[in-house]
């Protein structure tokens, strides 16, 4: 399992936590979620065989939040 944090600095409340983490834990391969939105930070743990980082960065774009470097 590969784990990593991303920045997520636009999420603002419970709702976009849970939204984050619906989208990501949707993507098989993804062990487990865990979005901060106080912190604007989200860890990630996957399967780097069946999961890169850039699905990641979709799964969030596309639950309407944006992946900042």
């Amino acid at each position: 399992m590969t784990e990593t944090n991303l920045n997520v600095p636009d999420m603002s409340c419970a709702h976009c936590k849970a939204a984050v983490e619906s989208s990501l834990n949707a993507i098989g391969g993804v062990e487990r979620s865990n979005a901060n939105f106080e912190n604007g930070v989200v860890g990630v743990s996957y399967d780097e065989a069946r999961v890169k980082p850039e699905d990641l960065e979709r799964a969030i774009q596309s639950a309407g939040y944006t992946v900042a470097s």
